[in-house]
């Protein structure tokens, strides 16, 4: 028998104290994600058979330009965010879980380089 509080014996077994952040990081990118997909789906619908051109010239707009990149920036941000959960729920193994978590964020961060360097590629081919 332990002559230890309850408090004691579970001190550094607790909550790492980062739950908030990322339950907030998570809504706050699903949240601005409303308004850039829904630009996006606006401007694909107006664009419905349009040639390579004209979507090129649309893309190389800096209003669209930016608005891409911001769109790719959040998307990734948040699909990082979401995966980081199912792993650490249902990833079972510290190794396979910090693995799969670092080929996560590795990904994430690789498509959202190269779909900006694409977006940028277009607007200064066009500029």
């Amino acid at each position: 028998m332990a002559m230890q509080s309850d408090l004691g014996r579970v001190r550094g077994l607790g909550s790492a104290k980062g739950g908030t952040n990322h339950w907030w990081a998570q809504r706050v990118t699903a949240i601005a994600n409303l308004p850039l997909g829904l630009w996006l789906i606006i401007c694909l619908i107006s664009g419905v058979g349009s040639s390579y051109e004209t979507v090129t010239a649309w893309l190389s707009n800096y209003f669209h330009a930016t608005m891409m990149v911001l769109l790719i920036a959040n998307m990734a941000y948040h699909f990082a965010l979401g995966l980081q959960v199912v792993i650490e729920d249902y990833i079972h193994g510290r190794v396979k879980e910090v693995t799969a978590l670092l080929a996560v964020r590795f990904f994430a961060v690789f498509i959202a380089v190269a779909s900006t360097i694409s977006v940028l590629r277009i607007v200064f081919a066009g500029a």
